[in-house]
């Protein structure tokens, strides 16, 4: 690892490499910090951990995202919505859950979308009890709730978060063939593919930047 003054005069290097593309840096969204400390980007934490004498990063969902998803739930299961079949809840509610898992899915996610599970499932029972005030909660369930304990109507089904396989990113580093790996020797005919494939636009880059 290189020292802070080392980084901030990378960190100079590259705003001036970005100012002749015509572009800039906002400084408010342009900081330096150490990856043991951890920082926030595009709605996921990123920190460096230790773990058995190795040095790892690790991807979590922030807080901040659940409490996102968790007001577009609570908006769309309010009382101002029970006018609707539930059928149409649940085509309003899938996208919404789908997009957000599948955009965390390579996070260790998986507590976040079991949890996430568990409070959809409230608030869609919440907004039924709102929705049918003379039914009781066993008449609810027996009309509303399938053999899998969800809910689902009119052949559509609520989509479940928690059964979503999170599949983790495997980082590659210095692995990825590119023009500057020039001690890095091939070792499969399919790094060669790739190293070709991704050699010309690499070179577009490198001769902006030079």
């Amino acid at each position: 690892m290189g020292t802070r003054d080392q980084a901030n005069a990378l960190l100079e290097q590259l705003s001036g490499r970005v100012e002749a593309l015509g572009l800039k840096l906002k400084a408010e969204k342009t900081a330096l910090t150490h990856i043991n400390e951890g920082f926030v980007f595009l709605g996921q934490q990123i920190i460096g951990r230790t773990k058995h004498g190795k040095h790892l990063v690790y991807t979590f969902v922030t807080n901040e995202a659940i409490a996102s998803i968790k007001r577009k739930v609570k908006a769309l299961t309010g009382r101002s919505t029970t006018n609707l079949a539930l059928s149409e809840l649940i085509a309003a509610l899938n996208p919404v859950l789908r997009g957000w898992v599948n955009y965390y899915r390579h996070a260790p996610a998986n507590r976040t979308f079991g949890y996430l599970d568990y409070y959809v499932w409230w608030r869609v029972g919440r907004w039924l009890r709102k929705k049918h005030p003379r039914m009781t909660w066993k008449q609810i369930n027996r009309r509303y709730l399938n053999n899998d304990h969800t809910y689902q109507d009119g052949g559509i089904t609520l989509y479940k978060p928690a059964r979503t396989r999170v599949t983790r990113y495997r980082y590659r580093g210095a692995r990825i063939p590119t023009p500057w790996t020039t001690t890095a020797e091939p070792t499969s005919p399919r790094t060669q593919a790739a190293s070709l494939q991704e050699q010309l636009p690499l070179e577009r880059i490198q001769q902006a930047l030079a």
